[in-house]
């Protein structure tokens, strides 16, 4: 049911956030089907090379052999071993970072070059088990069932269609040289290969397709989470600003409409002002108002107005703004500071009774 409430496109913020988790639409055989691309266009472009540099390596490692008192010398073997590293360099080293290059453009292409260190933390729900047995039986067994048999199938079907037209001019090449018959079979070898990469290439794009599909279902979003997003994240930001301040100015008069209630305030004469109640319904006195400077000093003009005692007190002032919010009580190490001021209001206000 939570899935089939999700029924909203997903938010640029949501998005952005799915992004830094490192939830991206990606597919593994993009990478793999480029690479395998990249490299046969390497092996093509660089194959005479290739071959030619590594013939000149054997030929100079037979040569070092052909001399027994040489080649087991630490000289001839360090000859040896410099002559294989520096041959598999240069005729193996163009061709792997051609692949390497194909494989960072396919991972770019996809998700763009935005790394996101979040995603290689670790997330207990990846490794939930409902979750797991969720996927592996869920849709996506079903699609991965049939890609892998894709895969096969159309391999396997275009090896057979680019080996069967050969297939009847195989008796006329018997008794050729093994270099011209290897010339044969690296040609007919690099079609079939050609034409599997071109397979793969097409099942790689069905299975992006697949992925991003997949990537946007999980990317959608309630109404309601749609309607908050709206609201924190849709409107310009003058507009925000301007709500935040009749917001503040509304809770700022809600304030000062219970300093009346009020039965003492705690003042700084400079800075600080705390309006406090006790009325027996809570455990302690509770803070209903506070304010620094300008607000301070409405505080106790209000207060002033209606007849609310005002006490001096500046320590007991500024512990009781640094440590309450409105609507608290007051903390239990104050009890004793704040007992005092409510006795010495209390006694003034009785005598002053009393004097009427």
């Amino acid at each position: 049911m939570a899935n089939q409430d999700r029924t909203e496109k997903a938010t640029p913020k949501h998005r952005e956030r799915a992004r830094k988790k490192g939830q991206v639409a990606r597919s593994s055989d993009v990478g793999g089907s480029l690479v395998l691309a990249a490299g046969l266009f390497a092996i093509t472009l660089l194959g005479p090379t290739v071959v030619s540099s590594a013939e000149s390596a054997f030929r100079a490692i037979f040569a070092e052999i052909a001399q027994p008192a040489r080649a087991t010398t630490a000289g001839g073997l360090h000859q040896l071993l410099d002559t294989g590293i520096s041959t598999l360099g240069l005729t193996l080293g163009p061709i792997a970072a051609i692949c390497l290059g194909a494989g960072l453009f396919a991972g770019v292409a996809q998700v763009g070059f935005r790394p996101a260190p979040r995603g290689l933390t670790m997330d207990f729900k990846r490794i939930n088990p409902i979750s797991g047995m969720r996927n592996l039986f869920g849709p996506n067994l079903v699609f991965e069932t049939l890609k892998a048999v894709a895969k096969v199938g159309l391999v396997a079907g275009v090896a057979a269609l680019a080996l069967l037209p050969g297939m009847s001019t195989l008796a006329s090449e018997v008794g050729i040289p093994p270099g011209a018959l290897g010339i044969v079979l690296g040609r007919r070898g690099m079609e079939v290969a050609q034409h599997a990469a071109f397979a793969y290439l097409a099942i790689a794009a069905i299975d992006y397709a697949w992925q991003r599909r997949r990537h946007e279902r999980g990317l959608r979003m309630t109404k309601q989470e749609l309607k908050d997003e709206l609201r924190q994240y849709g409107l310009p930001a003058e507009v925000r600003a301007a709500q935040r301040r009749r917001q503040m100015q509304a809770a700022r008069n809600r304030m000062m409409a219970a300093v009346p209630d009020a039965d003492v305030i705690v003042a700084n004469p400079t800075h600080y002002a705390v309006a406090l109640r006790y009325d027996g319904s809570r455990t302690a006195p509770e803070v209903v108002a506070k304010g620094k400077d300008l607000i301070a000093l409405q505080i106790r003009r209000i207060a002033e107005e209606h007849d609310v005692p005002v006490v001096s007190d500046p320590p007991l002032a500024r512990a009781l703004h640094g440590s309450c919010e409105i609507g608290q009580i007051i903390p239990e190490e104050l009890y004793a500071a704040v007992a005092r001021v409510l006795a010495f209001v209390y006694r003034i206000a009785r005598q002053r009774r009393y004097a009427l």
